[in-house]
């Protein structure tokens, strides 16, 4: 087993790997902090800094994977393939299966003498999701060597940054009312993010966790939906929770992708992980490496703060700006298009505004409109979808309703007065402005998805 002083003396000899992650960006910094040269392993070219040489490589060029791994000691694997484009998505377990291949073999050629994975925690026997197979298949591979594998399997993981905690701080930010399916009642066992680096950062001088695997999560355990109402509780919030049996982990992704800026490829994994319960069952990693594991309440409230004292910037003040425009621009339309709507019952002197499909339909159009209303002031891709939809519609609606003035033939109902065709031409207007809005906004907001921006 190699002694903190000789691996501190040894320049370079640790290797990190997904350097520029949420986990290895945090262990990194543990690690140099600590007095260890460290290597980190990015597919971007970052600069140097104090205690740490950064090396560009793709997991899958092999020439480039032994030059990164040369002189290497000990390397943390903490890579992963869950993000992408929906086609990479589909085929992130081939993907994770060569990325370990690759490592493995590369680390074996150089004469690495540990790797330290941190995958998730899965349970023999369990009906897996295709995400939690794909990291227990990492584990088995990287075991698969003559190389001394020491495997960390984490329940959720709560910090800045980390998509987990978007998701939830998202959720439960934005709306009031949770529609959920059943597995938010699986029990968890969440852990802070600085206790999943100490644990890390500490397996390097423990010669017991050598070639093993432990399982490590916070001292509560708890379902997702108690998750969200501590995390609801912290910010002074009502939460009600509606659960939806038939509501599957790919349509919860979509609709977790509309409603926060966690994307839909990496919500769809997290979703899966959460599926099965994910609580500790052996945890003698406690005995191993002591810690005053931080409660569920603490690590949300250190996430939060970190969040506002760091959060990540926007590159141009002018994009923020025509965002903010646009956003108050779709508002105001909405509520436009709202009050003119109500002129069909005020000012419409047609009988056909009072039949029973009329009114439905009316009633329909106002719920989505106050709804897209709400949805959008939490600047979700779903309010601007709506939006969107709604002014279309509207706008098709209109124009037919104004049918007769080109063609002389009412299309709608029977043909509107000259104050109500005014009517028409000026919701036409306002319908026009909302659809320009939601559109911009809607891709706006992908794009700052994609980055990793607030708005």
């Amino acid at each position: 087993m190699t002694s903190k002083a000789a691996l501190q003396e040894s320049p370079f000899s640790i290797l990190v790997t997904g350097a520029t992650g949420f986990i290895g960006s945090r262990l990194i910094s543990e690690l140099s902090s600590s007095g260890y040269t460290v290597k980190g392993l990015s597919r971007k070219k970052i600069s140097d800094t104090k205690n740490v040489k950064y090396v560009q490589a793709d997991v899958f060029d092999p020439k480039q994977l032994l030059h990164a791994l040369d002189g290497v000691e000990i390397a943390y694997y903490l890579l992963h393939s869950m993000e992408g484009s929906k086609d990479e998505w589909q085929e992130f377990a081939s993907r994770e299966k060569i990325q370990a291949e690759n490592f493995l073999k590369a680390a074996t050629q150089v004469g690495v003498k540990r790797i330290i994975y941190l995958g998730g925690l899965v349970h023999e026997g369990s009906d897996l999701s295709p995400h939690m197979k794909s990291r227990k298949q990492v584990g088995q591979i990287l075991a698969s060597g003559d190389i001394p594998v020491t495997e960390l399997r984490a329940s959720i993981i709560i910090g800045a940054k980390g998509g987990s905690y978007a998701m939830l701080r998202y959720l439960v930010e934005r709306l009031r009312i949770m529609v959920c399916p059943s597995w938010v009642k699986s029990l968890a066992q969440p852990i802070a993010v600085d206790d999943v680096v100490h644990y890390l950062a500490e397996c390097i001088t423990k010669s017991e966790t050598v070639g093993k695997i432990f399982e490590i999560g916070g001292p509560d355990k708890m379902t997702y939906e108690e998750l969200m109402r501590v995390y609801a509780a912290y910010l002074n919030k009502n939460l009600f929770v509606i659960q939806i049996p038939f509501l599957t982990t790919r349509l919860s992704s979509y609709w977790v992708d509309l409603i926060t800026p966690v994307k839909a490829s990496l919500a769809r994994p997290l979703i899966d992980s959460l599926v099965h319960d994910t609580v500790v069952t052996d945890d003698s990693i406690t005995k191993i490496i002591p810690l005053r594991l931080k409660s569920v309440r603490e690590s949300i409230d250190i996430a939060t703060k970190e969040m506002k004292s760091s959060p990540p910037k926007i590159e141009s003040k002018t994009e923020k700006t025509n965002f903010k425009i646009n956003q108050k621009i779709i508002q105001t339309s909405l509520i436009a298009l709202g009050i003119i709507g109500t002129t069909y019952y005020w000012l419409d002197d047609r009988a056909d505004v009072y039949d029973p499909l009329w009114i439905l339909a009316s009633v329909v159009w106002f719920t989505v409109i106050v709804l897209s209303i709400v949805t959008i002031r939490n600047k979700t891709r779903l309010g601007y979808m709506m939006a969107g939809v709604l002014s279309w519609v509207t706008l098709a609606f209109w124009l037919f309703d104004n049918y007769y003035v080109v063609f002389g033939i009412s299309l709608i109902a029977s043909t509107p007065n000259e104050l109500i065709t005014i009517r028409n031409f000026i919701g036409i207007a306002v319908a026009s402005i909302t659809v320009i809005a939601s559109h911009n906004l809607f891709h706006k907001v992908m794009i700052y998805q994609a980055k990793g921006k607030p708005i």
